[in-house]
């Protein structure tokens, strides 16, 4: 048991650590392609289609990527997405270092690492909660987001300075070297879980979406979800704008940018000390948090509003994606966690895109101003309408006791049942004799006085 645990705090290190080293050269490839872009005579609409080319690839792999991540061990699918992704790194620094001017070259080299990334994403949520018991998730995770956040604010700046003093094709082997660190580091892991059955693709898939429409909770967060990025994705294009134009320039971007990872590592912070029994109880309100962000760009307007606006309100939302992980290891079964996660991805990709194609068009129909505002609407009603379903109130960390109350509500709360008929996270099995289903008012009619004067009470006796 001392070896396990050991093992187990052993790979979520190295986890960890590769990771971050990881999330810091991913800064480097996108700095390093605008750059490289337009200073080889390139224009906008060529960045557009090597981007376009990547999100591509990336919407058609996830699906895959869950599938096969619950088929096989998810180190071997990290470290070979890792690979597939410094080979095809290298290959872009060598692209721009040799001045080649081949658009179609670019685009499948961009398309190709977009497609391992796909299978990167499903596979890293499969292995994560493998590396720690399940009262510790939230910690992990929260760990993990803190460093994610880090690495986010840590590596743009360092990429810029970088691809100004020593070039792009430099700043890509950068991003490649990272790949490489990230693989080894995940191939050293220890880890086993069952894997599921291979009953073919089709099935496979629609097992995985079974896994989520039998869950109300996860199947309110995706619908909810999907709006939200829509409307997130429309608000960054013009708020991003209006930062340039009216609230001080770049500089006055650079400083909106440190406010929202400062906000994201305090919300990281909050989550490895505060554990709500009910995470998306608490965790989705925190979401709306955001929606006060983009509003802020409306009115007041002001630079310093934006900035107090972007500390909490990103605090809100890494303190809800750490709930969120956390709900979706203790709820979900690991052989389909990787497929069901591969559907929460997809939904933000879809949606994100989208918004950001109608920015353009709805600001110049209506103006800049009310298309923030009915986003922040948006944004917020996404955030609190998960909350009309039962599942989402009721979701409980595991570990957590719960006290079964007694009475009318007893044939469906009593056992403990989610929504779907299966048992809820964390509550402890019934006691010896009591059956696991709805025949227990019948149970509790034959069971002696005793037990039903306790029960009557409003406590499951230990």
């Amino acid at each position: 048991m001392v070896d396990g645990t050991q093992r187990m705090r052993t790979g979520f290190r190295l986890l960890a650590s590769g990771q971050w080293l990881s999330w810091f050269g991913d800064a480097f490839g996108p700095i390093a392609l605008a750059v490289a872009i337009v200073a080889g005579g390139g224009s906008a609409s060529e960045l557009g289609l090597v981007m376009a080319a990547t999100m591509a690839a990336r919407l058609a792999c996830t699906l895959v990527g869950g599938i096969w991540a619950d088929r096989v061990a998810p180190q071997r699918i990290m470290v070979v997405s890792d690979l597939v992704r410094a080979a095809t790194t290298f290959a872009t620094a060598a692209y721009f270092a040799t001045g080649q001017h081949s658009l179609t070259l670019l685009c499948a080299l961009a398309a190709t690492t977009g497609g391992a990334a796909a299978f990167f994403g499903p596979a890293f949520v499969s292995l994560r909660p493998m590396l720690v018991a399940p009262e510790r998730r939230q910690a992990a995770n929260a760990t993990l987001n803190i460093l994610q956040n880090g690495a986010f604010i840590a590596g743009p700046a360092a990429a810029g300075v970088f691809v100004a003093g020593v070039g792009a094709p430099w700043a890509f082997g950068v991003n490649a070297v990272s790949f490489l660190v990230s693989a080894a580091t995940v191939a050293l892991i220890r880890a086993e879980a069952p894997r599921s059955a291979r009953t073919g693709m089709l099935a496979e898939l629609r097992e995985g979406w079974r896994e989520v429409r039998t869950r109300d909770w996860l199947l309110a967060g995706l619908l909810a979800a999907t709006a939200y990025h829509a409307a997130l994705g429309a608000i960054t294009v013009l708020i991003d704008v209006i930062a340039v134009r009216d609230l001080g320039g770049p500089t006055a971007l650079g400083w909106i940018s440190a406010a929202a990872g400062v906000g994201g590592l305090g919300g990281g912070l909050l989550a490895m000390r505060f554990k709500p029994r009910r995470p998306l109880l608490v965790g989705w309100p925190c979401v709306a948090l955001m929606a006060l962000y983009a509003a802020s760009f409306a009115w007041p307007g002001r630079l310093t509003a934006v900035l107090c606006a972007a500390l909490v309100g990103f605090a809100g939302l890494m303190f809800f994606s750490v709930c969120w992980d956390t709900a979706l290891q203790d709820g979900v079964p690991h052989t389909v966690l990787a497929r069901v996660s591969s559907w929460d991805i997809l939904t933000s990709f879809v949606a994100i895109p989208a918004g950001n194609a109608l920015a353009g068009p709805l600001a110049r129909a209506v103006g800049t101003g009310p298309v923030i505002v009915v986003g922040a609407v948006v944004m917020a009603l996404a955030s609190f309408a998960p909350m009309l379903v039962r599942g989402s109130r009721d979701l409980r960390r595991a570990g957590t006791p719960v006290l079964r109350p007694a009475g009318p509500t007893l044939r469906r709360r009593a056992l403990g049942r989610a929504e779907g008929g299966r048992p809820e996270v964390g509550q402890p099995d019934p006691p010896n004799g009591c059956p696991g289903d709805w025949s227990v008012l019948r149970w509790l009619r034959r069971a002696p006085r005793p037990w039903r004067a306790r029960t009557a009470r409003g406590a499951w006796p230990g």
